[in-house]
């Protein structure tokens, strides 16, 4: 398996990852990708460790939390040998707060998430989307107490304009905050449009970049 650096970060990661939105089936929209189980997830795990597939990816809105749980699950007892993604932002729930990138769902998500994927740390804790209700400054520095407590290694975007990503790195280089070290964003051969903006801001920053759907669905 090759490793690339992920961006200007120390961590290297294997070039291919294995997403867990298939996890769970919680629901319509989540049975329509898939209902891994955990017997099954298990099966896909060592599938992808004997082949040197060592990322896993996930996210507390994949079937409202299940996916995490079938994952954590699924890599019980081989912590060490694996780099965990997950991701907060999108509703967890009814609440006027149960979504967002705030200081105060933040907090809460990335314990929630640790407790569901049975780990003290999740190595690459991405903003699932841009959270235009909550200053940039507020999100980062939230980011930035979670990783100086060690409850996550590196913090990452995904979905976020090009403007978006440039302000956070800009505000997190002004500060001394932990930056976005990776963005996770869509691109295949039929969505190209990733390269219009994204891409050499990428190059230009060092930003690592995560495509998700490479195969367009």
């Amino acid at each position: 398996m090759e490793f690339r650096q992920l961006g200007r970060s120390g961590l290297r990661v294997p070039v291919l990852a294995f997403g867990t939105a298939t996890f769970g089936g919680g629901n319509d929209f989540y049975r329509a990708w898939g209902s891994t189980d955990v017997a099954e997830a298990k099966r896909l795990v060592d599938l992808c460790l004997d082949a040197g597939v060592s990322f896993f990816d996930t996210a507390n809105s994949y079937s409202t939390g299940m996916a995490e749980e079938i994952l954590g699950a699924a890599i019980a007892g081989r912590r060490q040998d694996i780099i965990l993604a997950s991701k907060a932002t999108f509703p967890m729930g009814p609440g006027p707060n149960d979504a967002g990138s705030s200081r105060h769902f933040l907090r809460r998500a990335c314990e929630d998430s640790l407790r569901r994927l049975r780990t003290d740390h999740i190595d690459v804790y991405y903003m699932h989307g841009f959270d235009e209700n909550t200053p940039v400054e507020e999100t980062l520095k939230a980011l930035d107490a979670l990783v100086t407590s060690g409850k996550v290694t590196y913090v990452a975007c995904s979905n976020f304009s090009g403007w978006q990503l440039m302000k956070s790195l800009a505000i997190s280089d002004r500060y001394g905050w932990a930056p976005y070290v990776a963005h996770q964003a869509y691109y295949s051969l039929v969505a190209r449009e990733y390269e219009w903006e994204l891409m050499p801001l990428a190059i230009d920053q060092g930003v690592g970049t995560v495509a998700w759907s490479p195969l367009a669905g």
